[in-house]
C-alpha cells in the first residue's frame, strides 16, 4: 500500500504513466465510468476547500465510486478533541481511500502511519499540495508538450504558498527548467527552496517587477496573496494588491505563454484576461479531476 504526501513520492516514470492514464481517462471516460464500483472515498477536510474537495468528489463519482466525509474541523469529531490519528483508524474502517486537508504540516503525514487505506495530501498547512502539482504537472505537459526546456515565472505568495513549493520541488527533476521568482521582499521564496536550487546547480533569479519578467516567459504561475497564512491583517491589506496581471501587462508576454493559477483568485488576474488564449487556469482545473481520477485508481490498485 502506499500514500500521497509529496510529489516526490513518485517517480518520474511513475508520473508518466499517471498522466497517461489521465490523458486516457480525458479521452475514454465511458471506459472508467464504473473502475470504482463498490469503492468509498473519504474526503477529511479540517478547512475550507472549493475546488480540492470537489474535484476529489467529483473523481470517484465519475469512477462510479461513493464519497462520505466532512468539508470542515468543527463538522467532526475534531471539535471535540479526537486526534487526527484516532480519526483515521475510525475512517479507515469505512473508506477505502482518503483525501486528508489539515491546516497542521505533517498530519496527512501522521494519518498515513496509522492508517489501513492509502491517505492522499490534499494540503497540509503551508506545506505541501501534492495533487495540485500532480495537475499542474499534466496541464503542462498537455498544454507544452513535455516538462522540459522552459522558463516559468511563479508570481506573488512564494513565502506561504504551498502550491509554489510543491511545483519547485517537483519540477526540479526535469531538464532545462529556468525560474523566475516574482515577489515583492516580504513573500520571496523561503531560503531553503533557494539552498536547495543552488545545491542542484538549478538556474533562477529573484525580481520584483513582473513587468521585467514578462517577456522572458514561457509560463507564468500567479499565485494569491493568503490571508489565512497572515498574522496580521495590516500586512495582509498591504501586500494582497501587489501584482494584477492585466491586459496591459500581457502586451510584453510570448504569444504562447501560458497563464496557469491554483485558484481561487481574488484580484490578482483582472478578468478581462480570462478571454485572453494564453490564460489556461479553467483548463487547469478540469485538469486536476483528470489527475485524481488516476492517482485513485493507481492507488487503489497498489493497495490490492
Amino acid at each position: 500500500m502506499r500514500h500521497l504526501m509529496s510529489p516526490l513520492d513518485f517517480s518520474t516514470k511513475e508520473l508518466d504513466d499517471l498522466f497517461d492514464l489521465a490523458t486516457d481517462i480525458k479521452n475514454n471516460p465511458e471506459k472508467y465510468a464504473h473502475a470504482c464500483d463498490g469503492k468509498i472515498m473519504a474526503t477529511c477536510f479540517y478547512e475550507p476547500s472549493t475546488r480540492t474537495r470537489l474535484s476529489f468528489e467529483s473523481a470517484m463519482t465519475r469512477l462510479g465510486g461513493n464519497v462520505i466525509g466532512f468539508s470542515d474541523a468543527n463538522s467532526s469529531s475534531a471539535a471535540k478533541g479526537e486526534s487526527v490519528s484516532d480519526t483515521i483508524r475510525v475512517i479507515s474502517c469505512y473508506a477505502d481511500i482518503c483525501a486528508m486537508r489539515h491546516p497542521k504540516e505533517g498530519a496527512p503525514m501522521v494519518a498515513a502511519t496509522k492508517s489501513l487505506i492509502p491517505v492522499i495530501n490534499a494540503g497540509d498547512g503551508g506545506h505541501q499540495h501534492p495533487t495540485q502539482t500532480l495537475t499542474d504537472l499534466m496541464t503542462i505537459r498537455s498544454m507544452k508538450g513535455s516538462l522540459s526546456g522552459f522558463t516559468i515565472g511563479l508570481c506573488g505568495d512564494l513565502k506561504f504558498g504551498r502550491t509554489v513549493h510543491s511545483l519547485i520541488n517537483a519540477l526540479v527533476r526535469y531538464e532545462n527548467i529556468h525560474f523566475i521568482f516574482i515577489s515583492p521582499e516580504e513573500l520571496k521564496v523561503p531560503d531553503y527552496i533557494t539552498e536547495m536550487l543552488d545545491e542542484k546547480n538549478i538556474s533562477y533569479e529573484e525580481v520584483i517587477s513582473l513587468d521585467e519578467a514578462m517577456p522572458k516567459l514561457d509560463l507564468l504561475y500567479m499565485t494569491r496573496v493568503q490571508k489565512e497564512r497572515f498574522f496580521n491583517e495590516e500586512d495582509y491589506i498591504r501586500l494582497k494588491g501587489f501584482y494584477i496581471l492585466t491586459k496591459e501587462k500581457l502586451e510584453f508576454a510570448k504569444p504562447d505563454m501560458l497563464i496557469l493559477h491554483p485558484l481561487p483568485r481574488v484580484n490578482e488576474i483582472s478578468v478581462e484576461v480570462d478571454n485572453d488564449e494564453r490564460a489556461a487556469y479553467f483548463e487547469q482545473a478540469q485538469y486536476g479531476v483528470y489527475v485524481r481520477m488516476a492517482l485513485i485508481l493507481t492507488l487503489l490498485k497498489w493497495a490490492k
